[in-house]
């Protein structure tokens, strides 16, 4: 007895239809689970893509888990993409407001001055010049190459000068006891 779903394979399937699973004698091997969950993937991406028909589709899917050797599968998937045929995106541009900004390098000169100018504490002031001149260094480099760090420069300026305004003041002092003195 015949099921009223089952009708001969479509004239468009006929022996000349290439074989997904080729090999020898591959299609009269029996059909695994495995082969037939293949088969319906194929036909559900088929059917996603819009190539199928829902009537079609409910027929195939019928036969496909109904199917005793793999080149009964063959025929159901003969005329359809292997897998789902990926549609390409459009490539858009990132917007620049969410790219990462890159952050400028922090100029080398800068973080030594700043260091130089806050060891003017610990080292009696003896540090200030080093803070002045590299603070000046830095600050030229970076108008010259847009490097990042004023702040630990100008930090290093100021307070390698008053280091040095300190030593100037207290040497003057010095000499000028000296000469009251004598």
């Amino acid at each position: 007895m015949t099921h009223p779903s089952w009708q001969p394979w479509p004239p468009w399937q006929g022996s000349g239809v290439p074989q997904p699973w080729a090999g020898a004698g591959a299609p009269g091997m029996l059909a695994s689970h495995a082969d037939r969950e293949r088969a319906v993937d194929v036909l559900r991406a088929g059917f996603g893509e819009g190539r199928l028909e829902q009537p079609e589709f409910e027929k195939r899917v019928a036969r496909a888990y109904a199917a005793r050797t793999v080149g009964e599968l063959a025929l159901l998937v003969a005329d359809l993409p292997q897998g789902p045929v990926p549609q390409p995106a459009p490539v858009v541009p990132v917007p620049r407001t969410f790219l990462p900004v890159s952050r400028p390098q922090t100029n080398g000169k800068a973080v030594g001055s700043a260091v130089c100018g806050v060891l003017c504490l610990v080292s009696f002031g003896l540090t200030g010049i080093p803070a002045v001149v590299l603070g000046h260094a830095a600050r030229g480099e970076m108008r010259r190459t847009g490097e990042s760090g004023d702040a630990l420069a100008l930090t290093g300026l100021v307070l390698g000068w008053l280091s040095t305004a300190c030593w100037a003041v207290l040497l003057t002092l010095t000499v000028v006891a000296a000469a009251l003195s004598a």
